[in-house]
């Protein structure tokens, strides 16, 4: 009698104990797939370490040399990493004809071995063919790499007509090796990465909500840290939407799924995006300005205490704060019992003004705003997890499932492609063949200088720096990391040759692991990148006996020359400097702004219903192009502190406009379904003056805006009370977007300052420059 308590009490501890390591357990791997959306660069770094632990495998069975095994780790490599496409399909084709290029360029290589002023001919056309390649898609690039990757392996290995037969036997061992993991060991089904992608976006979406939380409880010390946390995790939330968005296509069966989870994700994303600004604006003395939440180190608006009344108000929005992201992060699967409904039915109560408890103005609406957000969270685990229990609804809940009931999931219609309209040497591919190849030319003369067997590792550079580079200062920045990378790489290659020594299998094993932090950390950073590669370098050299200290600071050497001669090519022949990239792509964005607030102010005035979500993602995604053009302009190396300061400005005020902008396309697309949300003609006023602003800020930077002004003055408000009725009623879109329309109009007039527009304000009779 006295032990069944004891062994009870002690079960019931160990079970405590396993669930606590569970809980634990899913909250680190949740916090892994958040931090990597869609695990994507961690299959890129298993796939690409298992076809070449497979290729060695095999290789060594076979009883190949050591020089062979390289050679087919690094094609398997190549074969892995160059093969971009999305379906399984076209992954296949491309793979099975890499293998006859791969072929072909290590025979080229084997018979011009001796050859020196021809080999180095052909391997110069060679490299303006593979960058050439590039403008047809992803097949052309893949083929091209692979072409002058495998000519830059028989060159490392030293290829030969006598080694020739065994050489090609290895690259075919490894492109096979290289199907067989990619297509049976770790697949890459699209279905899958969406699967992974979504799981991602949840956890991304809980990280906010979490923010949030400490948000309300920060102290004005402890502020600084919570914004800079926020903004974070609001960009990686706006990161992982548009990873889903590039991978809707072809990881759903159809049209209309791709829509319905498009919409799904947008919609939380904006509602909890939201939930943070009208928290930040709850407990700040005065209305926060939208920009706090997208420019690193904006000031940090004075805090309010709460009133006494609304201390117990505070208790309640932790508490609905906290209910909010246990929404978030449980799946229906998880769903027990009843706990989970009453708590949705609760948060969703906030959509009806009778719910929502009395205090100010600004925390009711962070109230409406946790309504919002449940109901987008609604809407996600319904197009994620498919239909659910319907018997505990409240009406507030009906509601919002007959809301999402009557929207239409149908796509507008696919748009058809642009075509590229530039042409000769005015075409991208085909200035970047013609500097990458005058690059490479100097590349090899001066490595020929430096180094008559290794002097590839100069023409090697000057092909990095090029790819996925669009102007000047890209590359300038990527070379300066490369070289970073390569001289801290030459120290750790040092110091592990010493330690591996004669230990081939522990050589193999390290290069591996390499690998691996290679791709895992090359979306990261370039020079983490560059470090791993050139310390598996100097693990390979160990393996085949050429290894020296001398040769390793040969390399750096060959790299520095290399970012050079790329920087010099890239400034003399066909440029594209950083300033006239940065104005097209700024150019773009305004444009797609233009397109989302006319058509969401169109259809928010009554006017026929578009496909605004669309319009929203393009504008998202070029803004991202935006964004990279600039960070050479924002790098800490950048001498002009100046103008690094007002391109950071510029962006953020950007990204604050592309916030509203979304904003109003979420709540214009509830028009044509809502019971509750009317149209308002008296909006097309404003939007027209919004639309026009924005054009003439394009036109300016297009250098099409002479004797055109921004048009400043009454607030949007105003203009409406002007247009009817002094109230604004609540049953009509007005309330709604009243204040994304104001901030809209403020933040579009803002970007004329920085670029230098002139503002024309219809109270005073002259232009003002500001």
């Amino acid at each position: 009698m006295l032990r069944r308590p004891r062994s009870w009490r002690g079960s019931g501890e160990f079970g405590d104990v396993r669930a606590a390591i569970r809980r634990v357990g899913t909250g680190t791997w949740d916090r892994f797939a958040a931090s990597d959306p869609g695990l994507l660069r961690l299959m890129a770094g298993l796939r690409t370490v298992a076809a070449i632990a497979l290729t060695l495998v095999a290789l060594a069975l076979l009883g190949t040399d050591v020089t062979y095994m390289v050679a087919g780790a690094m094609t398997a490599m190549v074969s892995t990493f160059a093969v971009k496409e999305k379906q399984v399909r076209d992954q296949a084709i491309t793979l099975a004809l890499g293998l006859p290029v791969a072929l072909a360029a290590m025979a080229l290589g084997a018979l011009l071995h001796a050859q020196v002023i021809v080999g180095d001919a052909v391997f110069v056309a060679l490299i303006f063919g593979a960058v050439y390649s590039r403008r047809f898609d992803d097949r052309g690039t893949a083929l091209g790499l692979i072409g002058f990757q495998i000519y830059f392996v028989s060159l490392f290995v030293g290829a030969d007509v006598s080694t020739l037969p065994v050489l090609c036997l290895t690259l075919t061992i490894a492109f096979a090796c290289s199907a067989v993991v990619r297509f049976a060991l770790v697949p890459e089904a699209p279905a899958h990465v969406l699967t992974r992608l979504r799981k991602a976006f949840r956890a991304r979406l809980a990280q906010l909500v979490a923010s949030q939380i400490e948000l309300l409880d920060a102290g004005p010390e402890q502020l600084d840290k919570v914004l800079d946390e926020l903004r974070r995790r609001t960009a990686r939330l706006h990161e992982a939407a548009l990873m889903i968005q590039d991978r809707l296509e072809e990881g759903t069966p159809d049209a209309a799924t791709a829509a319905l989870l498009q919409r799904r994700v947008a919609d939380a994303e904006i509602a909890t995006e939201r939930l943070g600004m009208l928290l930040l604006n709850a407990r700040s003395a005065e209305r926060a300005d939208t920009l706090t939440l997208h420019l690193p180190n904006a000031p940090v608006p004075a805090s309010r205490k709460l009133m006494p009344a609304e201390a117990g108000t505070t208790g309640t929005l932790r508490r609905d704060l906290n209910a909010l992201h246990l929404l978030v992060t449980r799946t229906a699967s998880d769903d027990r019992g009843t706990a989970m409904a009453h708590v949705r039915n609760r948060l969703l109560g906030y959509r009806d003004e009778d719910g929502v408890p009395q205090a100010s103005t600004a925390v009711q609406d962070v109230f409406r705003g946790i309504g919002e957000a449940a109901r987008s969270v609604l809407g996600l685990r319904l197009a994620l997890d498919g239909p659910q229990d319907e018997s505990d609804d409240t009406p507030a809940t009906t509601r919002s499932r007959e809301e999402f009931d009557a929207e239409d999931v149908s796509l507008a219609g696919a748009e058809e492609p642009e075509e590229e309209t530039r042409t000769g040497l005015r075409r991208p591919t085909t200035r970047a063949a013609f500097q990458v190849t005058v690059g490479s030319v100097l590349a090899i003369i001066g490595g020929e200088f430096l180094s008559t067997q290794r002097w590839y590792w100069a023409v090697l550079t000057c092909w990095v720096v090029f790819l996925n580079t669009s102007s000047t200062g890209e590359i300038l920045v990527k070379g300066y990391r490369r070289l970073i990378g390569t001289v801290l790489g030459v120290v750790a290659g040092v110091l592990l040759a010493g330690l591996v020594g004669n230990h081939t299998w522990i050589a193999f094993a390290l290069v591996l692991l390499f690998i691996f932090a290679m791709f895992f950390t090359a979306p990261l950073s370039y020079a983490f990148m560059s470090f791993f590669v050139t310390a598996m370098l100097g693990l390979l050299y160990t393996l085949l006996n050429t290894y020296s200290s001398a040769l390793l600071v040969l390399r750096i050497e060959e790299t520095a020359l290399g970012a050079a001669c790329g920087i010099i090519a890239a400034v003399l022949v066909l440029p594209v400097h950083t300033d006239r990239r940065t104005d097209e792509l700024l150019g773009t964005v305004l444009d797609k702004l233009g397109d989302v607030v006319s058509a969401a102010v169109e259809q928010l005035s009554g006017g026929p219903a578009s496909d605004l979500l669309t319009k929203a993602r393009d504008l998202d995604t070029a803004l991202d192009d935006l964004r990279a053009s600039t960070q050479p302009l924002t790098h800490p190396i950048s001498p002009l502190r100046g103008r690094r300061r007002t391109v950071r400005y510029l962006v953020a005020l950007l990204e604050t406009c592309a916030y509203h902008a979304r904003s109003l396309a979420a709540t214009a697309e509830l028009v044509p379904h809502s019971k509750t949300v009317a149209a308002d003609p008296r909006l097309g006023r404003a939007g027209r003056r919004i639309a026009r602003n924005i054009e003439v800020i394009a036109a300016y930077v297009q250098d099409e805006g002479a004797g055109r002004t921004v048009t400043s003055g009454a607030s949007i408000a105003s203009m409406l009370q002007a247009d009817g009725s002094r109230t604004l009623p609540s049953g009509t879109v007005t309330s709604r977007v009243l204040r994304h329309l104001q901030r809209l109009d403020e933040g579009v007039a803002g970007l004329a300052r920085p670029l230098d527009v002139p503002v024309a304000d219809p109270t005073d009779a002259k232009t003002v420059r500001v």
